[in-house]
């Protein structure tokens, strides 16, 4: 049963991964919408102003060609530039500023403040009204020629001079000017849309976002869960994840995979346990058994000790054994299982063939071999030939071949075979031989002393040399059982003749 949650993780949603993406992902578009707006805020800033220059100077050079400048005298140009500015109404009522500053006869323009006084050039006062003076004013009459600003009433006026020159000098300056409220218009229109389109495309994005993160993490969420099953002891638990082939679908069935290989492993060592349990068992029952009869016997004798203490030491021998191959074992699975140098490879094949033929009454056959130079643990490998060969000869009669052979393979690889004609090994028995105590004559085995570990440690001996085991039918109708090892290196030699021993 699983616990409880924990009530306050329903409030703390926001420090998950989903949340973490949305936030994520609306900090990016805040990121890019701020880019965005400043860039679109100066740019049309920018245009504004520039499309304001343009009209000012077509304006300027619209009011040059309106004014006759035939007559360049000063009270002359004053009464024209003076008609024209009577066509258009007080600078206020209309957009735009118009000045004409003559040389030598003051100012004309549609704002009265910087008409000439009475003293002045004749001016239609209708127009120009009263002079009022002011800092405004004077920063007004002091504008250089070209582009500039100046503030009137805390607003800035944006201005053009251009200069009129006739006969080959200057006779006045005609100037346009205009507030560039047009300027923090169109920016507060571009404030106002990136706020109110930003606004909805945030909490857009935030929604799709936490949309998106939830589907992105649901099979994360499901490998956590399944994490959570699996400690709690249920290694049955899968991931399953569908979709398109995705980084997580790749992470999900990865994790799926290790999970498998996770319940092959506890299986298996709970079958290794068991099965130790029983076989170390199964000699400790013998010699209790052995010891309490004994013990019940009113009168012993010597034989009757001499049988149990026979007995006793047979069982204990299968235990030492049953021991040191489960230690062997352990030592592979930490890696410590091998010291590998070069050998010979034909004398030490020779060499074990020998010693072979004088373990049983079988035919024994060596075949060819070839000369080179093997880097390998000589006395592992040993054992490997052994192991091997002791099973072909437990599953042959008095008489029945057993075949040691050795070839290249590939490139700096060898094989090494025993082959029998025996009763062979079952297809579908050919992969689990090599399991620990697996037997596939389990009665035989038991009977004659194995323990079922024998070409678990061949497996373990030759897998940890980098190389691989396998198991098929001979030649001759029986079992071939071959590993393949790397680092062999050929010679230019003949090779071992073939040998037999009957």
């Amino acid at each position: 049963m699983r616990g409880a949650a924990d009530p306050g993780s329903r409030w703390r949603w926001w420090r998950g991964l989903r949340a973490r993406l949305a936030m994520s992902i609306a900090l990016i578009l805040v990121a890019a919408l701020g880019t965005a707006f400043v860039a679109t805020y100066r740019g049309t800033g920018s245009e504004v102003r520039a499309q304001i220059d343009d009209d000012l100077r077509e304006e300027a050079v619209a009011l040059e060609e309106r004014i006759p400048w035939t007559n360049v005298r000063p009270e002359r140009i004053a009464r024209r530039a003076t008609r024209f500015v009577q066509e258009r109404t007080s600078f206020g009522a209309t957009p735009r500023l118009y000045m004409v500053r003559i040389r030598g006869g003051g100012t004309v323009s549609n704002l009265p403040e910087l008409n000439p006084d009475e003293g002045d050039l004749a001016v239609d006062r209708s127009v120009a009204g009263p002079r009022r003076e002011s800092d405004e004013a004077r920063a007004l009459r002091a504008a250089r020629l070209g582009y500039s600003t100046v503030t009137i009433g805390d607003e800035p006026l944006r201005l053009y001079f251009t200069p009129v020159v006739r006969g080959g000098r200057q006779v006045a300056e005609i100037g346009v000017g205009e507030f560039a409220a047009a300027v923090g218009r169109a920016q507060s229109g571009v404030a106002r849309t990136f706020l109110i389109a930003g606004t909805v495309t945030l909490v857009a994005a935030i929604l799709l976002g936490f949309a998106f993160a939830t589907r992105l993490s649901r099979p994360l969420r499901r490998m956590a869960s399944t994490a959570a099953e699996v400690t709690a002891g249920d290694l049955s638990q899968r991931i399953g994840s569908t979709g398109a082939r995705d980084e997580v679908r790749v992470l999900a069935d990865a994790f799926d995979r290790m999970l498998d290989r996770l319940e092959d492993a506890f299986a298996r060592q709970r079958r290794f346990v068991a099965d130790a349990s029983h076989e170390l068992r199964t000699p400790l029952t013998v010699i209790r058994g052995q010891l309490e009869v004994l013990a019940r016997q009113p009168t012993v004798t010597t034989e009757d000790v001499a049988h149990v203490d026979e007995v006793v030491r047979t069982e204990v021998l299968r235990m030492e054994r049953l021991v040191e191959d489960l230690l062997l074992l352990a030592r592979a699975d930490e890696g410590e299982l091998v010291r590998a140098a070069p050998l010979e490879l034909a004398p030490f094949v020779t060499e074990l063939f020998d010693a072979l033929t004088l373990t049983a009454d079988r035919r024994f056959e060596l075949g060819p071999v070839p000369a080179g130079t093997l880097v390998a643990d000589e006395d592992r490998i040993a054992q490997v030939v052994r192991n091997l060969a002791r099973n072909a000869i437990e599953h042959t009669g008095p008489g029945g071949l057993v075949r040691l052979t050795a070839r290249p393979v590939g490139r700096g690889r060898v094989e090494i075979a025993i082959e029998d004609d025996g009763p062979g090994i079952p297809e579908d028995q050919r992969d689990r031989i090599f399991d620990r105590f697996h037997r596939t004559d389990s009665a035989r085995a038991r009977r004659e002393g194995g323990a079922g570990l024998g070409l678990a440690i061949a497996r373990a001996i030759v897998e940890a040399h980098g190389g691989r085991i396998s198991a098929g039918a001979s030649p001759e109708g029986g079992a071939r059982v071959a590993f393949v090892l790397p680092g062999f290196r050929a010679v230019a030699a003949h090779r071992h003749r073939a040998r037999s021993s009957s």
